[in-house]
Parts: structure tokens; C-alpha cells; sequence
């Protein structure tokens, strides 16, 4: 238990430092967007998003899984206490990365022409095409940083690198509209900002973790055994990506073709309100990563076993009541921000995120896991599996039903895979949520929903009023339920209290839920005393 508490501890650091990442980098994009949005006539801005396409498309076959072979590979060798074989990690990494970035780069810029002229009919986009080239190279360059410091669970390295590249994108395509650059402006904008951030990560990666590391001297190695592996390792998991986007793609496509144009500006409406959770998702899929991935499968089942638990445990006690606060607060929210506009877009908002309510059972977590353990090709069967039931649900569902149909296809064709990999996980390796421990924090957050919906029915006020007094009663409710009924006991509390105890500043403001969870959880135990007792 000491150990899975000393992991959740770095796990819990690690995700903080992400998440300031992830969330200042998003907002910096977003205001970024906005000004870019508000510079350029509608025909320069849709311009500027078809050069930016192609290098889009020729990116999903630039890593094949390198990227995550080098964060499994560094945080197994340095949770064995082989630190200087990470070296040969990252140099095969960085080798191949660089190899497939150069290639495709110039790949890009053969083809602009053909791209832009045959495919686009818009010649005029040849030399921009050309120019957003570059960001295929940088980009690799930027990987190979973010995986290392991933896999080393420096997480706060890879938030400057995220942060980095969204302040220079953020300026510097609105300052070169400004200076009368046009859409070639915000082009080399967006170029620059994925040059900046490869740059910074390399100086960063060097300084930081490939320095110390030749002063503690080198070791014969074989780069082309090691990328034999690497790939061995991460080509299932690149497959698995791929298969899943040319679902959504294809989903899309779909949807474009079966709805109006107002009910699509809903749905997507409805997906940048989504990104709210990933604000959550992201940081901890991250960190569970390199985690699961210092274990040894094989002679520390224990441990295994015990972080697994702990991961779905303590990611459902934050997801869950997200989620449920999103789906009751999403009218208020988006009126709040459109008044009567995308009327449609907290019905769509509320269905799509339903998804996140499995964290429960660990659907969270068993990606990670089966990356960390080494199954990378179980995930590529379960994007087979989602594809065949994805594919004929599109054809189905979306001609009748429209973007509800979208959302209900891409439910649908993922609980069966979701399903065979917890199966999967726990046939193979004997781990699982607690279950009993998971329907008490849904029960909770159900609880809490219901009592914000209700008391939300007697408040005629505006829609910011609603949604900041909807938060609060929600935030109280589920505060008083969650250790009211047990969904979080007082051994709990202590280990969160542990766990959180390397955030600083920071754990002494999330002690104050804490110390009114504890309350009432001592109630409890009280009451339960009194009961015994009579």
C-alpha cells in the first residue's frame, strides 16, 4: 500500500502539472483562434484551414507507436534501475523520428501542387501547403521531447513545451495578418509555433535528461535492435489510432451527408463544450501511462492489482461528478455564453459525454494499462471490433436519427471493446474496479445531479445566475452524499491527503472538500455507532 500510495503521489503531481498545461494552453489557443477569427475575411480563414490539411492527413503516418515505445520503454528501464539504457531509447527514437519527419516533410512539398491544384482546386494554396510542410519535422522533433519527459514523469517539462507552442502561435499569426501578411501570415503563424516548441523541447530534452545521462557513461548497444522492439511494440498501437479516426472520419462524413447545417453547428457546439473533461482525461490517461508501465506484470501482481483499483477508484471520485455536472449545468452554460442560439447543443452535450460515466468499471484506465503491460496489440483488436460494429450502426443510425445517431453509433461501437478489454485485463492479470465502491460514487453523483435539476426548476433568473448557483448546490451535494453513503470511507480521505500532499500551495486548498468530506464522514460512522449501540 506504501508503494501504490508513493506512486499515486507522483501520479497526482504529474497530473496537476498537466493539467495547468492543458488548460492555460487551450485558453491561450482559443483567445489565439478568436483574434486570428476576427482579423481574416471568412475566404482567407477557410484558406488557412485547407493548407493546413494536408500535413494534418500525412501526419497519422509519420510515428507508427514510437512515440508511445519510447515513454513505456524509459519509465520500465528506469523503474529497473537501468538508466543509462534509456539513452539508447531515445537516440533510436529520436533517429526514426527525425527519418520519417524529413521524408514526410518532403513528401509534402512534392505534392503540394498536385494537392492543391487536383484535389482542392485551389492552386492559390500550393505555397501555403508548402510552408505548413515544416510543421511535419517540427512536429516529430516535438514528439520525441513530450514522450521522453512523459516516460521520465516530468510532467511539468512537457506542459512548457505545450505552453510554449500555444503562446507562439497564439501571436505570432495575428501580428503577421496585422503587418498585412494576409492568410500567408497566419500560415507561417502556425508553422512557427510547431518550430518553436520542437526547438525548445530538444534544448529542454538534452539539458535536463540526455546530459546527465552521458556523464554516467554509455554501454555497447544496438540502435537497430532497439527500434526492432520499439516498433514491435507500438505499430498495434498506431493501427489502433488510425482505425479509430478513419471511423470518426468516416462518421463525419456521414453526417455531413444526412444533416442541415444548423443542427452540424450543434453538434459541433456541443463537442468544444466537451473538451471541459479532457481537461481531466487527458492529464490522467498521461500519467497512468508511465505508472502502470514501472510495474512488472509478472512479479508484482500485488501491486498491480492495487494501482489498477486506486486508478479507478480516484479517477471516478473527480470524472463521474464532472460529468454528471456538465450534462445538468450544459443549457445554462451554453445560454449563458449564446442566450437562445444552439438550442440544440445541450441535448447533443449531455448524450455525448455519457460515455465518461464507465469510468467506473475502468474504462479510463485499461488503456493505459494494457499500453504499460506491454498488450499493445489487444487495443488494435478492439478498434477492429469497434470498426465492424461502427461501420454498419453509421449506415443505420445516422440517415434516421442525425447527429443523434452519430453519438449513439460511436457509444454503441465502443462499449463492446471497452467491455472484452476489462474482461480481457482481469482473465489475463486478475485486476478490476471495486465495483461496489463505483456504483457508491455514481450513486453519489447521481444524487447530487438530481438535487441540482430540481432546485434548478425554481430559479427564474438569468442563465450565468443558474449555472453558478446550480455548480454550488451541486458541489454541496455531492460533498455531503459522497461520504454519506460510503462512496468515500475515512482511510480514503487520508490516503487522498497523501497523494495530493506534493502539490503545495495547492493541497492545502483541495484540503478544505476534504476536511468537510471528513465531517461528514465521521458523522456517519457516528450514527452508525449509535445504531449498533440502541
Amino acid at each position: 500500500m506504501e508503494k501504490v500510495l508513493e506512486m499515486g503521489k507522483t501520479s497526482a503531481t504529474g497530473s496537476f502539472k498537466m493539467l495547468v498545461g492543458v488548460v492555460t494552453s487551450t485558453v491561450i489557443m482559443a483567445v489565439g483562434s478568436v483574434i486570428l477569427i476576427g482579423l481574416m475575411p471568412e475566404a482567407d480563414y477557410g484558406l488557412y484551414g485547407v493548407a493546413l490539411t494536408p500535413s494534418l492527413m500525412i501526419n497519422l503516418f509519420r510515428d507508427w507507436g514510437v512515440n508511445s515505445a519510447m515513454t513505456r520503454y524509459v519509465a520500465n528501464l528506469r523503474a529497473a534501475g537501468k538508466q543509462t539504457e534509456t539513452r539508447d531509447i531515445i537516440v533510436a527514437g529520436l533517429i526514426f523520428e527525425v527519418v520519417m519527419g524529413l521524408t514526410l516533410s518532403f513528401f509534402s512539398l512534392f505534392i503540394a501542387g498536385f494537392i492543391a491544384s487536383v484535389i482542392f482546386h485551389r492552386p492559390e494554396s500550393t505555397f501555403l501547403i508548402s510552408i505548413v510542410s515544416a510543421t511535419i519535422l517540427s512536429g516529430s522533433l516535438l514528439t520525441v521531447a513530450q514522450s521522453v519527459f512523459i516516460g521520465y514523469e516530468r510532467m511539468g517539462l512537457n506542459s512548457l513545451t505545450t505552453i510554449c507552442q500555444a503562446i507562439v502561435k497564439a501571436l505570432a499569426g495575428p501580428v503577421l495578418v496585422i503587418l498585412g501578411y494576409g492568410v500567408l501570415g497566419a500560415a507561417v503563424g502556425y508553422t512557427l509555433s510547431f518550430v518553436a516548441a520542437g526547438a525548445i523541447g530538444m534544448v529542454t530534452l538534452y539539458v535536463a535528461l540526455l546530459k546527465p545521462l552521458r556523464k554516467r557513461g554509455t554501454h555497447k548497444s544496438d540502435i537497430s535492435k532497439t527500434l526492432k522492439a520499439m516498433l514491435k511494440y507500438g505499430v498495434p498501437l498506431s493501427i489502433s489510432s488510425l482505425l479509430s479516426g478513419v471511423l470518426l472520419q468516416f462518421y463525419s462524413f456521414m453526417l455531413v451527408a444526412n444533416a442541415s447545417d444548423p443542427v452540424i453547428g450543434n453538434y459541433q457546439a456541443a463537442l468544444n463544450f466537451s473538451v471541459l473533461l479532457s481537461f481531466f482525461t487527458i492529464p490522467i490517461s498521461t500519467v497512468l501511462f508511465p505508472a502502470f508501465s514501472k510495474i512488472d506484470p509478472h512479479q508484482e501482481r500485488d501491486l498491480l492489482r492495487g494501482v489498477f483499483a486506486s486508478s479507478v477508484k480516484y479517477t471516478a471520485l473527480v470524472l463521474v461528478p464532472a460529468t454528471m455536472a456538465l450534462m445538468i449545468l450544459a443549457r445554462p452554460m451554453i445560454s449563458t455564453l449564446f442566450r437562445e442560439r444552439y438550442a440544440s447543443a445541450p441535448f447533443f452535450l449531455t448524450l455525448y459525454i455519457v460515455s465518461n460515466l464507465f469510468a467506473i468499471a475502468g474504462s479510463q484506465s485499461v488503456g493505459s494499462f494494457l499500453a504499460g503491460v506491454g498488450e499493445t496489440k489487444m487495443p488494435m483488436k478492439q478498434s477492429i471490433l469497434t470498426l465492424t460494429i461502427g461501420l454498419p450502426l453509421a449506415f443505420i443510425l445516422i440517415p434516421t436519427f442525425g447527429v443523434t445517431g452519430v453519438i449513439l453509433a460511436i457509444i454503441s461501437a465502443g462499449l463492446p471493446s471497452m467491455f472484452w478489454g476489462l474482461y480481457f485485463v482481469w482473465k489475463r492479470y486478475k485486476v478490476k474496479a471495486d465495483f461496489r465502491s463505483s456504483i457508491k460514487i455514481l450513486a453519489a453523483s447521481t444524487i447530487a445531479a438530481a438535487v441540482t435539476y430540481a432546485s434548478l426548476d425554481f430559479i427564474y433568473l438569468a442563465a450565468w445566475i443558474r449555472l453558478v448557483v446550480g455548480l454550488m448546490i451541486f458541489l454541496a451535494a455531492y460533498v455531503f452524499t459522497a461520504p454519506m453513503i460510503g462512496a468515500i470511507t475515512q482511510s480514503e480521505i487520508d490516503n487522498l491527503r497523501t497523494v495530493l500532499s506534493g502539490l503545495g500551495v495547492i493541497s492545502k486548498i483541495v484540503n478544505i472538500p476534504l476536511l468537510l468530506i471528513e465531517k461528514v464522514s465521521r458523522m456517519r460512522m457516528q450514527n452508525k455507532k449509535n445504531t449498533h449501540s440502541n
